[in-house]
C-alpha cells in the first residue's frame, strides 16, 4: 500500500493558500517570502521529502497553476520526470502539459483510493487545499508535511475541513523550531 502525504507551507491560523506571491482569497500573497529572515534549515525538509516522493499529486487548479512553472524551473527539476495524478472531474487530457513526466488524470476520490491501495513509494500532495481536505475526510492522507509560519492571515484556504467530522488523532514524528519563528511539523495519521 502507497502513501499519501501531504506537504506545505501554512499560516499558524491555518491558511494554504497564496504563499509564493499569486493571491487567491486574501490580501496577503507572498506571505513565505515576506518579513522573515531566511533560514536554509528550514527548508532542509524540502531535499528530505524528495528522497521519498515516487509520485506528485495535484488538485486541477494546483496542477494548471503548478505545471506553467515547474516543468521549466531548475529548482523544481528534480521533479520533472516523477509521475503526476492529477485529482479532477473536469481537466481534459489535452490540458495535461508535455515534457513533465507521465501524467494521469484520476476522476474521482474512489480512484485515489484504488491507487493508493497499489504498490510503489510515497505519493506527495503540494499546494490542492480542497484536494487535501476530501483526502482527509475520505481517511486517505497518512501524513502531513508542515512548515508552519509566524503569521495570522485571517482569510484564505484552509488545508483542514472546518466540518464536523469524527475525531482523527495525529501522532508527532518529528518536529523543529526555527530562529525566525517557522515550525517544522510531521505528522502522521493515527
Amino acid at each position: 500500500m502507497r502513501e499519501i502525504v501531504y506537504t506545505g507551507f501554512m499560516s499558524l491560523d491555518g491558511v494554504i493558500d497564496s504563499p509564493g506571491g499569486v493571491v487567491e482569497g486574501h490580501r496577503s500573497g507572498g506571505w513565505v517570502f515576506q518579513d522573515l529572515e531566511f533560514v536554509p534549515e528550514a527548508w532542509t525538509i524540502k531535499g528530505e521529502e524528495l528522497a521519498e516522493t515516487s509520485a506528485l499529486m495535484f488538485g486541477g487548479r494546483s496542477y494548471e497553476a503548478f505545471a506553467a512553472v515547474w516543468p521549466g524551473s531548475a529548482d523544481h527539476a528534480d521533479y520533472k520526470d516523477l509521475p503526476k495524478y492529477v485529482v479532477s472531474s473536469s481537466l481534459s487530457e489535452d490540458a495535461l502539459v508535455d515534457g513533465w513526466g507521465p501524467q494521469t488524470i484520476l476522476r474521482s476520490t474512489d480512484e485515489v483510493a484504488e491507487l493508493k491501495r497499489g504498490e510503489g513509494g510515497a505519493i506527495f500532495i503540494h499546494g490542492s487545499a480542497e484536494l487535501a481536505r476530501r483526502l482527509s475526510e475520505a481517511g486517505l492522507i497518512d501524513r502531513y508535511h508542515l512548515l508552519v509560519f509566524p503569521v495570522l492571515l485571517g482569510a484564505g484556504k484552509s488545508l483542514f475541513s472546518r466540518a464536523d467530522n469524527d475525531k482523527r488523532m495525529l501522532t508527532l514524528r518529528s518536529s523543529e523550531a526555527y530562529k525566525n519563528g517557522i515550525l517544522k511539523l510531521i505528522y502522521d495519521v493515527n
